[in-house]
């Protein structure tokens, strides 16, 4: 609960700040991310099993690019173009993270894991971290 309420407080100024600007952009960018979740899950679930897990060494990979992007734009004076490369790659690999995720929570439930707040709290990480990158990009 207290994850939750942490991820919640530290994403709550950028939700004042898209209200103060236009309130429709941040329905349009819940919607948008609801949708999302729903069609990549739904692939995942609908996938052969264990299909997708071999993608986490492939998006761990991309988090790492991000992390090393990140911090070399705030060494060297970052670019508006190294932003918004940084924010549509992150919005790739958490969409990945999404199906990867979903599938590790149906293997998991075969071999008897059923620790349903884990596996929930894991795919409200996800969903916050897709609904922050396409607020931004709204």
């Amino acid at each position: 609960m207290a994850s939750a309420v942490f991820e919640g407080a530290s994403i709550g100024p950028l939700i004042d700040l898209a209200i103060q600007i236009d309130p429709s952009v941040l329905v349009a960018a819940f919607v948008g991310t609801a949708l999302a979740f729903a069609c990549f899950s739904g692939a995942a679930m609908l996938a052969r099993r264990r299909e997708y897990l071999y993608l986490g060494g492939l998006l761990s990979s991309g988090v790492s690019m991000l992390l090393w992007l990140h911090f070399a734009s705030s060494i060297f004076g970052g670019s508006t173009a190294l932003f918004k490369m940084e924010i549509y790659l992150g919005l790739l690999v958490f969409v990945g993270y999404m199906v990867v995720d979903t599938q590790d929570i149906i293997e998991k439930a075969h071999l008897g894991d059923l620790d349903y707040v884990k596996h929930a709290l894991t795919l409200f990480t996800d969903f916050v971290a897709v609904f922050v990158r396409i607020l931004i990009i709204m």
